[in-house]
């Protein structure tokens, strides 16, 4: 597959666009492109017998505010910049690994590194306790297929394929620090010529994110997701993205709240601690206040510190 080719494409409020995804000359802001994240069926499904769910995460609320149940189908939406800067994002979102907090139409995130120049992709990912083969690594499979097929298609999009960041969040802080730290390892086999390429992101940033599977920090949603009830120690540990930091690990951006009452901090200072200890570059911002989100906010908006302290990191660390 040598082309970028949308399940489904938009130009926000504007009529739909036909036709291929433009030069990066001709580029326009806010183009959103949509695509599944693998060829066929996904890897391992041959026992799921979930049906996928949309759901508004607020009833009644922002129609692009939705959340995915029980994902069979996952994709990876592309916000092109109007002034490319040759890098891109690979962007997380959570959800307890219940649900993925996700819309088609991007959000808030994506934009803002649009407008700095980054090409923004969104993943939206499969669920580790819906019957898939691979079970806990079921989102890790997705993610690293998401890094192949962005690589993959990094000449067409004018990306550079080693100025690509992965930036997760609460639970998909956890999938993004596997896909920082797991990148030695396949999860599934080859499906395509994409499936050559090297999953290791060129940064990572992890923001208010699940990181360890160790008592007590352990997020209990996603303990019991990933590993079911009543897990043994050592399946514990062996879980715990701190436990295996490899000394390669790209360098790493953490932020999250001492008043976090979801995802205890403790998983972002076990992270950074197991950073430092393999010297890899890392910084992390412990914020006061600003609980599970840190405080939420477009970050656009100049109020909101976290998105100027990861842009200083990013161009830093060449991205």
């Amino acid at each position: 597959m040598n082309r970028w080719r949308p399940g489904r494409r938009e130009l926000l409020g504007m009529a739909a666009v036909v036709g291929t995804v433009p030069g990066l000359a001709t580029a326009q802001p806010d183009l959103i492109d949509v695509v599944p994240l693998w060829p066929a069926d996904p890897p391992g499904g041959r026992d799921v017998r979930v049906t996928e769910q949309v759901i508004l995460r607020t009833p009644g609320g922002d129609p692009n505010d939705t959340a995915f149940l029980h994902v069979t189908n996952p994709w990876l939406m592309m916000r092109r910049p109007a002034v490319p800067n040759g890098a891109a994002v690979l962007i997380i979102p959570g959800g307890g690994f219940q649900r993925v907090a996700v819309s088609r139409s991007g959000g808030a995130i994506d934009r803002w590194l649009a407008s700095l120049g980054y090409t923004a992709f969104v993943m939206n990912y499969r669920l580790p306790a819906d019957g898939w083969a691979a079970g806990p690594d079921a989102p890790l499979q997705d993610a690293q297929r998401a890094l192949r097929l962005i690589r993959a298609r990094s000449s067409e999009l004018g990306i550079d394929p080693d100025r690509i960041a992965v930036l997760g969040f609460s639970a998909g802080g956890y999938v993004a620090g596997g896909l920082a730290t797991r990148f030695h390892h396949d999860t599934y086999d080859p499906v395509d010529a994409a499936d050559r390429l090297p999953t290791r992101p060129s940064a990572c940033g992890l923001f208010f994110p699940v990181v360890t599977m160790t008592a007590p920090h352990a997020h209990p949603a996603s303990l019991r997701a990933l590993l079911g009830d009543g897990p043994s120690d050592a399946a514990r540990r062996a879980a715990s993205i701190e436990a295996h930091v490899p000394p390669d690990t790209p360098a790493t951006f953490i932020a999250t709240a001492a008043d976090d009452a979801v995802v205890p901090a403790e998983n972002s200072l076990l992270m950074w601690t197991a950073l430092r200890e393999r010297n890899i570059p890392t910084e992390m911002h412990l914020f006061e206040t600003g609980g599970h989100g840190l405080g939420g906010g477009d970050p656009a908006d100049p109020a909101v510190v976290w998105p100027r302290l990861l842009s200083g990191f990013l161009t830093r660390h060449g991205i």
